[in-house]
Formats: C-alpha cells, sequence, structure tokens
C-alpha cells in the first residue's frame, strides 16, 4: 500500500456505484491511469470538479494491488467555456478519445501530453477556426507517436516533390504520391496542403495561427490518424459537420 501524486487530465469516466466514478487519467510520466474516485458524486465532495472530464490536477492517489484510488486533488485548469459552445466541446472530447487510443499504462507522454493541452487551451480561450487547430493536433500526434507522414517525396517511386505541383496521399503508406504513382484510391492533396504540413511540422505549433480552412487537410489527417488505431472514437460521431 502507497500514495502517489500525480499531474493528470481526466480524458474519460463512467459512472459507478451511487456516488462513485472510475476516471481514465492521461499522466504524461505514467501514461494511462485508471482510478476510482470514490464519493465524488456527492453534491459537497472536495474532488466533484476533478472528477470531470478535461480536469487538469494533481492527483494523490492511493494504490492497493493493482487499484488506484483517488485521495485528494489540486485543480489546475477545468477548461469550463468549452461547456457553453457544443460545437467546440464535442470537438474537444475527439481530442481526449484519440489521445486515449494512443496512450499505454505505464508508458510515458510527455509530448502528447503537451500537446493535448496546448491544442485544448487554444479551443477553449481563443476563436481559431477549430478545423485547422485539429489538423495540426492530428499531426503532430502522427510525429509522437512515430507514423509522421512522409511529405518531400513520392512514397512509390521516391521522385522529389516540388512545392507548387498537386499530389496524392496514401493513407496505407503513410505519404505523398506523385502524379506518375498516383491510383484512384489516393487522396488528392493541393499544393498549398500540402505545403502547410510540411510547414507545421518544421515550425511548430506557431503555424497554427490563421491556418484557413481549406489549406489544413482536416479530413485527411482524421482518416489517417484514426487509420493507426484499433478501435474507432465513439466521440468522432459528435463533430461538427466538415
Amino acid at each position: 500500500m502507497r500514495q502517489t501524486e500525480r499531474t493528470a487530465i481526466v480524458l474519460r469516466y463512467a459512472n459507478y456505484r451511487d456516488n462513485d466514478r472510475m476516471l481514465t487519467l492521461f499522466s504524461p510520466t505514467q501514461g494511462r491511469i485508471e482510478a476510482l474516485s470514490r464519493g465524488c458524486r456527492k453534491p459537497r465532495s472536495p474532488i466533484l470538479n476533478a472528477s470531470e472530464m478535461f480536469a487538469l490536477g494533481d492527483f494523490e492517489l492511493y494504490q492497493k494491488g493493482a487499484h488506484l484510488t483517488i485521495v485528494s486533488a489540486n485543480l489546475i485548469e477545468t477548461f469550463y467555456p468549452l461547456r457553453q459552445d457544443f460545437d467546440r466541446l464535442a470537438v474537444g472530447t475527439y481530442l481526449l478519445g484519440v489521445t486515449e487510443g494512443f496512450i499505454q499504462p505505464g508508458s510515458p507522454a510527455q509530448e502528447l501530453f503537451m500537446l493535448l493541452l496546448h491544442t485544448l487551451s487554444r479551443l477553449t480561450f481563443t476563436d481559431q477556426p477549430w478545423r485547422p487547430l485539429v489538423a495540426g493536433f492530428l499531426l503532430h500526434l502522427s510525429d509522437c507517436e512515430g507514423f509522421r507522414p512522409r511529405l518531400k517525396h513520392c512514397v512509390h517511386c521516391g521522385k522529389p516533390l516540388t512545392e507548387t505541383e498537386s499530389t496524392w496521399f496514401d493513407h496505407q503508406e503513410g505519404g505523398l504520391v506523385c502524379r506518375d504513382c498516383h491510383l484512384q484510391s489516393h487522396t488528392p492533396v493541393s499544393a498549398a496542403q500540402a505545403h502547410w504540413m510540411r510547414s507545421m511540422l518544421s515550425a511548430g505549433s506557431a503555424a497554427w495561427v490563421d491556418t484557413p480552412d481549406c489549406t489544413a487537410p482536416f479530413s485527411l489527417l482524421r482518416k489517417y490518424v484514426e487509420s493507426r488505431l484499433d478501435r474507432p472514437v465513439r466521440a468522432a460521431d459528435m463533430l461538427p459537420e466538415v
């Protein structure tokens, strides 16, 4: 029996018994953590707000065998304004769902953790359009998780690709395809979209600001990232129409 303290964000919860919840936490040092938040649904529970989705805090955990129970929580951020805009709430829920699909228990994921918090902050506290924001998140997530798309050469013949030519994207091979190698099943990519993806990966999140929706290939990156998961992201059905 021991107690530990973890900084984490609540990705999901499931109500349990009359007043409890099972929380799925994302810790940058421990990856996915499943913990019982006992009594949190009581009106005056000190851990009520920290047992909601999106809650970021320092959680004190009590471990007995393989089971973890939340003893206390120091709440850092709730991202509460998301709850006042249904579309952005749906997008935020999707971000949590995609993240949960990649993290593993006991596996550190500092870079992905910071990427998620950075994206949620922009989604919550700025009026930036959500499609390029989420497209940037998905692109950087692919880099964090080791399947960064290949964007400078055709993934079939190896031909260098210029900044001005239109290309296609092969989701299975994970990269751009030239005019000579593309198939009908590949996704068309404009020169502007290819340039945006290259810039995003080289310049980082600063390139997300003021990106037109048409330049950020949200649908392409969503399909690419979700194809790497072993199960569908349930929150995807909630996304606003694109």
